[in-house]
């Protein structure tokens, strides 16, 4: 059976990032294809930046540019999917109808936002037009936009008149994602406009679900600010490592673990974890 080109793109990309370059013929004869079709997508590939072209094949690009910057969001969006679906899975089951909620920026969060559209009720408020876009699926969602100049990549907004975006809101749920976490738990993103907007989205909700795959354990960024204690939940697909686990649970702060095998039959709780303030005050 043929694997849908969208499916069979992704799976490219793993095999190059785990197994290294890959030739045009190789990659055919993985995938049950001819090299005309594995040529168009690993050219469509090589254009988002998520491959580099190599004489005969392909190559995973640098995975970290040396200046500290993060990695391009479409190549982002890809890396470890299948985890980020589970833990937005898991946040899915957490969040009640009728919630209102602050969504942050990047991958997993956008996942996230995916997963709730079809929650009924709810009232959202982003600096981040990728999860807009995926919970404007339901035409049932209130949505309200931070305003100022979108990074075009990143399709976001964190500088400017934003930086005081999520303090005309009080929610009951915000879902934040992050660059990295360090060995003490310190978080860490990339730029200052990220770290403030993340901090501010934190201090105006009564829960606070930091959303991010295991990865980010040991990651390094550049700029500092907060804590993972700071969570009311924390939501990754693999343990934590032991000392981080150990924090979690001296701070009271709830760790859920995804399970991969259920991404499509999760249920929704019967007694949902968090109440919701069905006021949103502005």
């Amino acid at each position: 059976m043929a694997i849908p080109a969208d499916d069979r793109a992704r799976a490219i990309v793993d095999l190059v990032r785990h197994q290294g370059f890959q030739t045009i013929e190789a990659l055919a004869g993985s995938f049950g294809v001819t090299p005309q079709t594995v040529r168009r997508d690993v050219n469509l590939l090589c254009d988002r930046g998520l491959l580099r072209r190599r004489h005969g094949g392909v190559e995973a690009p640098p995975r970290e540019i040396a200046d500290g910057r993060n990695l391009a969001y479409p190549e982002r969006s890809i890396l470890n999917l299948q985890a980020k679906r589970a833990i937005a899975a898991a946040v899915a089951a957490a969040v009640p109808a009728g919630s209102s909620l602050f969504f942050g920026i990047g991958t997993t969060p956008e996942q996230c936002a995916l997963a709730l559209t079809g929650h009924a009720g709810l009232r959202a408020m982003t600096n981040n037009l990728n999860v807009a876009f995926a919970l404007a699926r339901n035409p049932d969602t209130q949505i309200i936009l931070a305003g100022g100049e979108m990074r075009n990549i990143d399709r976001d907004v964190v500088a400017g008149e934003a930086q005081g975006f999520f303090a005309h809101f009080a929610v009951d749920i915000g879902i934040y994602g992050v660059g990295g976490v360090a060995e003490d738990g310190t978080l860490l993103d990339f730029s200052q406009e990220e770290v403030a907007m993340r901090q501010s989205l934190a201090r105006n909700c009564r829960q606070r679900f930091l959303v991010l795959d295991h990865s980010k354990f040991g990651r390094g960024a550049t700029v500092r600010g907060g804590h993972v204690c700071e969570a009311s939940m924390v939501f990754t697909d693999q343990p934590p490592p032991p000392a981080i686990a150990a924090m979690l649970a001296e701070a009271g702060c709830r760790l859920v673990v995804a399970d991969l095998s259920v991404l499509s039959s999760v249920a929704q709780p019967t007694h949902p974890q968090v109440q919701p303030d069905r006021r949103v005050q502005s």
